[in-house]
């Protein structure tokens, strides 16, 4: 048993003494690709999403010097027709790439001399076990060398494969020498077919881009923004999570759904943040545990970059908007970025948006995530986005103050900026712009939109979260008629019932807009109970 060939099964035995929810489906999608065509495969998804599990299993399943079968036997894959077929039949050359660059960066060796490294380390394993090799042989013949020798084809599995693109983004070099280790291995007509029965790669970004192709065009690649087939092994599913909470009632379905699902707009296939779940249902504590990973994105980073339009987007995805964003240009690494929607493609792949294949749009994904965003609404660094949310944070005080007059200049200023939407013309507009004048409240209040009270329906309710010293509010919008008509409304179909289990204050905010005066209008009463 080696570190890099023939890892074993230890450490599936490890994670299955925990609480282990059944992915062995897994292993019979990658057994139908052996020996055919289709027997590379790239599966692409954020951080947390359960990819060095799946590594690990693999290594137990294919690796032929251990036993696995009994560890198999009461999970999905031991139902298939072929479990047996490929069970412990293969070489297995296991390779997480993080694990190489953190040991050259603590040997103080250069990050440059990682793809030799990776080299070496896998040689002298196979040397070890075959004392024959011809070491005086290239990196892959060496490998063949060791094929023929044992008679049995290799399964590689390699864990974080886009950790070299991330980590050296600004080493061209580096980038290509590593492009090239994977294209000796898997675009080789006098190797890949003969050494290799299947190879699995995981990481956070799909396979770097060489002009417009893929940079190692073999691969069949399952990303989070198209699954395919993996969709169900990707995260959590909605049968996940019933299994989970029938075993831990200390945690409901309803909440686990509204804090970590969210990955996906189709219904048969929603995917929950694997690891957060498993956090909370341990803790028994909802929150975010997306920034206890140790190696978490920057989201700052990103979001202010300089492009047009890009910190306008986030804006409109933190106040719940969702965007229309072009994934097809993206070059796959963190650095070459050509427009905003490169960066939300981006964003996709970490985690932090969600994507709809089909409408070919973006929102943040669940409360978790949007915990993110928000700080970047009290984040000291500058942007532009810090402009929107100082206006709307004096426009809230004033609100507070009840002063419509002021309300409303803040309200005239927002509507003239770029968050305000091209065609001006209606209720809906208005209610847009409503959105971005109070964002800064997103996360002391919950907002409604459309919220019926049994005799109408309220246009704009901000509910606040956990406080007492916040004032419920229940804003009403008008075109072209007036903000004490908008009071008059509120009052008449009874608004404030929908806030009927709510203790504290409650403040009624009537916003009207005059097409011929181009100007809003505001006023802001205190409700008594």
């Amino acid at each position: 048993m080696g570190n890099y060939l023939n890892p074993g099964n230890e450490e599936f035995k490890r994670i299955i003494k925990s609480s282990y929810i059944d992915k062995t489906g897994l292993i019979s999608i990658i057994n139908s690709k052996i020996d055919t065509k289709k027997n590379l495969i790239c599966v692409s998804r954020p951080r947390r999403f359960g990819k060095s599990y799946a590594a690990q299993m693999l290594c137990a399943y294919y690796d032929c010097t251990c036993d696995s079968k009994e560890l198999f036997e009461k999970y999905n894959i031991a139902a298939t027709s072929d479990f047996t077929t490929y069970l412990n039949k293969y070489n297995v050359i296991y390779l997480d790439i993080t694990s190489f660059i953190s040991t050259i960066n603590s040997s103080g060796l250069s990050i440059d001399s990682v793809v030799k490294y990776i080299q070496d380390s896998v040689i002298k394993e196979l040397h070890a076990v075959e004392k024959n090799i011809d070491l005086t042989e290239s990196f892959t013949n060496i490998i063949l060398q060791f094929v023929n020798l044992t008679g049995k084809r290799i399964v590689f599995i390699i864990d974080e494969w886009d950790a070299i693109i991330r980590e050296a983004k600004d080493n061209d070099a580096l980038q290509n020498a590593y492009l090239n280790l994977l294209r000796s291995l898997f675009k080789n007509g006098n190797f890949t077919s003969k050494a290799i029965a299947a190879a699995y790669m995981t990481g956070i970004l799909p396979i770097k881009k060489d002009g417009t192709e893929s940079a190692v065009s073999d691969f069949d690649e399952y990303t989070i923004i198209s699954p395919g087939k993996f969709a169900e092994y990707t995260g959590f599913t909605e049968k996940d999570i019933s299994k989970i909470c029938s075993i831990n009632n200390n945690i409901s379905a309803d909440d686990l759904k509204a804090w970590y699902d969210g990955y996906s707009l189709d219904e048969r296939n929603t995917i929950y943040n694997p690891y957060s779940v498993m956090q909370a249902v341990e803790r028994g504590k909802l929150e975010s545990y997306w920034r206890k990973t140790t190696a978490a994105e920057t989201l700052f980073t990103y979001i202010n970059l300089d492009f047009k339009g890009l910190q306008e987007d986030i804006a409109r995805l933190i106040a719940g908007e969702q965007i229309e964003v072009d994934v097809n240009t993206f070059n796959n690494d963190v650095e070459s970025f050509n427009s905003k929607d490169d960066v939300l493609t981006l964003l996709i792949h970490l985690g932090y948006l969600a994507y709809d294949n089909d409408e070919h749009i973006v929102r943040i994904p669940n409360k978790e995530v949007r915990i993110e965003f928000e700080a970047l609404l009290k984040s000291e660094n500058k942007s532009r986005l810090t402009d929107l949310v100082v206006q709307s944070q004096k426009l809230f005080n004033k609100t507070l103050d009840m002063d419509g007059e002021a309300v409303a200049e803040a309200i005239d200023r927002i509507r003239c900026s770029e968050y305000a939407p091209t065609f001006y013309n209606n209720e809906q507009a208005l209610r847009y712009v409503i959105k971005f004048a109070y964002i800064s409240c997103v996360d002391t209040y919950n907002r409604v939109e459309e919220l019926p009270s049994g005799k109408g329906v309220a246009d704009v309710v901000y509910i606040p979260n956990n406080s007492r010293v916040l004032p419920g509010l229940i804003v009403e919008l008008k075109w072209n008629k007036s903000d004490k008509a908008a009071i008059s409304q509120i009052k008449e179909k009874s608004y404030p019932n929908v806030l009927k289990d709510y203790c504290g204050d409650i403040l009624l905010v009537g916003i009207n807009y005059d097409e011929k005066t181009k100007k809003h209008s505001c006023t802001i009463e205190k409700y008594s109970k």
